[in-house]
């Protein structure tokens, strides 16, 4: 499985936001932009806050089966795998979220004298935090799931000798 990348990330979290603040513009002097609902930033926590908690238990899973202590359960290869493709998925759907919220939220910091615009921009940057934070669950988890490198079983067993 192909590791993520920061660039790819960060350009769909950018294009996104680039394409996000232009439809905003185009949209609100058409007639009314769209609102920014306030269960985006809640939803993308609750991802964040599972891919973290996943990411957890799997590194404590494998310590404790790495120091072989007794009873411990291994992580199955499968679930470990499904785990990561939720969270590789997860990390892509968030880049593109937050930078549609996040172009959305610049367009909206012109008229934060507005109450309801500044309700919006206040959800939309929050929700740009949220799918940071997904982000960051992700990579911790795909980090947490990668396997050792052929290079590396020899060199641990090198220096143990």
């Amino acid at each position: 499985m192909k590791q993520l990348r920061l660039g790819l990330l960060a350009g769909l979290l950018v294009g996104a936001g680039v394409l996000s603040w232009g439809a905003a513009r185009l949209w609100d002097s058409l007639g009314t932009l769209p609102s920014v609902p306030l269960a985006a930033p809640i939803v993308l926590a609750v991802i964040a806050v599972v891919l973290l908690a996943t990411a957890l238990s799997i590194r404590a899973r494998l310590r404790a089966q790495r120091e072989r202590r007794p009873g411990a359960k291994g992580v199955e290869p499968l679930m470990a795998a499904r785990a990561l493709v939720f969270g590789q998925a997860s990390a892509l759907v968030a880049a593109l979220v937050a930078g549609m919220y996040g172009g959305t939220g610049i367009f909206l910091l012109g008229f934060l004298d507005i109450p309801p615009r500044r309700d919006q921009a206040i959800y939309a940057g929050a929700a740009v935090l949220a799918g940071i934070g997904v982000i960051a669950a992700a990579l911790f988890l795909e980090r947490v799931c990668r396997l050792p490198e052929d290079g590396d079983e020899d060199r641990n067993s090198a220096q143990a000798a």
